[in-house]
């Protein structure tokens, strides 16, 4: 095996600490968490360089229910439930019942991922079509809207579409673009309408330059950071995988762009996604 394959085996290396943080977006059962031992240790690794609580969010029903146990076994763990936009044809009636079951959980602070997916249609026989993914992503904006808590946005390739349907549902109190992938003008119209933006590791790309400009565009007050974990994992460690710890490099680079200190930024950071997914300070 070549030297750079062996690298890419390797996890990062930790980062140095940055206290106060939230990542708010993991895949905790992806990343290996699997029961209340292995969620523990994935945790405590991310405390230790300052990452003090975790948001787990689900992609089908058997993710929802775990996300809610895992955020019962560790007190650092809340959780969202949805169906994402893959899935959105599983969303009978029985998967509503549940969902709303679930989404009333007091650990449950948000519903998602949703919203639409234009990637994978064609590449894959498995994903919905977007007319599915459409009528499933408008149940769960009015599932937000009923329950109080903030919608998490799924988007890939379909800025205008997905903006629409908000308009057209009417959109929940708080709304956050998960890994916000969309240019300057599509950042500006998302901030115009009051809607958080999560930036992933891939605002560090070198080839992120439009997505960096559309970072630069946001208001200290709805910008969240997020690992989207075991993916994206930031420069210069793209391609291995990502886990919460790795979430302080993110928040730097966010602070070296936005030309503010890191502590001020993860202080931002950390304080937005309390105040958004209604969680005391850790």
């Amino acid at each position: 095996m070549s030297k750079k394959k062996d690298q890419r085996r390797e996890p990062p290396p930790d980062p140095q600490p940055l206290p106060g943080l939230v990542d708010a977006h993991t895949h905790l059962a992806a990343c290996g968490g699997r029961d209340a031992e292995s969620v523990a240790a994935i945790c405590d690794h991310a405390a230790a360089v300052g990452v003090e609580q975790v948001v787990t969010v689900a992609d089908d029903m058997v993710d929802a229910r775990w996300a809610v146990a895992a955020a019962e076994w560790d007190r650092r763990v809340y959780a969202a439930v949805a169906l994402h936009p893959m899935h959105a044809g599983d969303l009978d009636e029985a998967a509503k019942a549940e969902l709303e079951r679930l989404a009333a959980h007091e650990r449950v602070v948000a519903i998602g991922e949703t919203g639409l997916d234009y990637y994978w249609p064609s590449r894959s026989a498995d994903c919905a079509s977007p007319e599915v993914q459409a009528e499933a992503f408008a149940w769960h904006i009015d599932l937000a809207k009923r329950t109080g808590k903030p919608l998490m946005i799924h988007n890939r390739e379909a800025d205008r579409d997905l903006l629409d349907i908000l308009a057209a549902e009417g959109s929940p109190e708080t709304v956050i673009m998960h890994c916000f992938s969309g240019d300057e003008a599509i950042a500006r119209e998302c901030v115009d309408r009051g809607y958080l933006l999560s930036f992933s590791g891939t605002v560090s790309f070198t080839n992120a330059a439009e997505l960096q400009r559309a970072a630069l565009v946001v208001p200290d007050e709805l910008i969240l950071v997020e690992t989207d974990a075991p993916f994206l994992t930031p420069h210069p460690y793209r391609g291995r995988r990502n886990q919460s710890y790795c979430l302080p490099y993110t928040a730097r680079f966010l602070a070296d762009l936005r030309g503010v200190s890191d502590d001020q930024m993860a202080r931002t950071l950390g304080a937005n996604a309390r105040r958004v997914y209604h969680i005391p300070v850790a």
